[in-house]
């Protein structure tokens, strides 16, 4: 007869059981993101903030995993991926302060590579934190230069159009794309 609580025991198993970092990537290469995207902010100089973070889901039985790789990187938090929700029970976990994502998040993918598409997306968000680490998010060229990088990937959804925000923060010297969206 099975023990009504026998995945609870088998979470506590696998709780107690150390995770291989390359788990953890192959992990990471099917359910997480380097995510960058650009938010409104008027007190800003070209009135639009970076977005930089990283974020790992899971369903319930799984939040296991989030909280030995939240504990193995030293950094970020879970929380209910859309709590409102009363179909979607899924769990994130969130790393978007800079300097964990720098000192923490950063050297381990460069020590245990990412494999999928996601090594190109690791790497792109690489290059936008060392170019928001320089200030250069700040100044027209540099921005412009990150807003180019970002609307490189392919999007699902994209909230901005990079003409609407090359337009908004003054880099009037780009000529919009007349194409169809």
């Amino acid at each position: 007869m099975a023990s009504k609580n026998g995945g609870c025991a088998d979470n506590q198993q696998a709780s107690r059981k150390k995770i291989s970092d390359e788990y953890f990537t192959g992990f990471v290469d099917g359910e997480g993101c380097f995510y960058v995207g650009f938010s409104r902010r008027k007190d800003l100089p070209l009135g639009w903030q970076v977005i930089t973070e990283f974020h790992l889901s899971q369903n319930p039985q799984g939040k296991l995993i989030l909280e030995q790789f939240q504990r193995r990187l030293g950094c970020g938090y879970l929380k209910p991926n859309h709590p409102k929700s009363k179909r979607d029970k899924t769990w994130v976990l969130i790393v978007k302060d800079r300097k964990d994502l720098k000192e923490r998040l950063i050297p381990f993918f460069q020590k245990h590579p990412l494999h999928s598409g996601k090594r190109k997306d690791f790497m792109l968000f690489v290059k936008v934190l060392q170019l928001i680490e320089k200030g250069s998010h700040l100044k027209p060229e540099g921005f412009r230069k990150i807003a180019n990088l970002v609307f490189q990937l392919p999007r699902s959804r994209k909230r901005y159009l990079k003409e609407e925000i090359f337009f908004s923060c003054g880099l009037r010297d780009y000529t919009p794309n007349t194409s169809k969206r």
